[in-house]
């Protein structure tokens, strides 16, 4: 029997931090929150929800993080990766895992956020605490399509205001005898 070569421990090491530098590239908001006093059942949970709304739910050494972010030229705060700490990264809507966080937040007190952040901008707390808060992607570009809508439509009713006005007072010249 041949003996397989086995990977170091570095070698394991450089191979997630390549992967995990790979992911914080492609996503478009990072967030890291503390996740400690959730079960492993509200972990599970939430690492569904977040995966359904377009993005991923990791935990991994904060060494190999700040490696990865090091990587992608992000600087964390110094006492930002401390402690037990989640990355949620967003691939397709840039808010929604957010949102998933503080929803669960609400429902069970955890996780709570630390910072992230937005493309390459850093963000606090309350950045992201903001950000959870806002309306789903559907609704604002629902809101934005209604009140571009409404000047028209409101042009379109004084348009057709003189008109009506017109065929109102034919039909009352129609009624009238002769």
């Amino acid at each position: 029997m041949s003996k397989q070569k086995q990977k170091s421990k570095r070698d394991i090491k450089k191979d997630k931090v390549g992967a995990l530098t790979e992911k914080i590239g492609r996503a478009k908001t990072l967030t890291f929150a503390n996740y400690h006093g959730l079960s492993a059942g509200q972990i599970a949970e939430l690492r569904a929800k977040i995966k359904l709304s377009g993005g991923e739910f990791l935990v991994e050494k904060n060494t190999l993080v700040k490696l990865s972010l090091k990587s992608n030229n992000l600087d964390a705060p110094a006492s930002g990766l401390t402690g037990p700490t989640a990355a949620i990264l967003a691939y397709d809507d840039e808010i929604a895992p957010i949102r998933e966080i503080a929803q669960s937040k609400k429902a069970f007190g955890f996780p709570t956020f630390k910072f992230g952040f937005f493309g390459k901008d850093l963000l606090d707390f309350e950045a992201l605490e903001k950000l959870a808060n806002l309306p789903a992607r559907q609704t604002l570009e629902a809101q934005v399509v209604g009140s571009l809508a409404s000047p028209i439509s409101g042009f379109v009713n004084v348009l057709s205001a003189n008109i009506r006005n017109l065929v109102s007072i034919l039909e009352q010249v129609a009624k009238r005898p002769i």
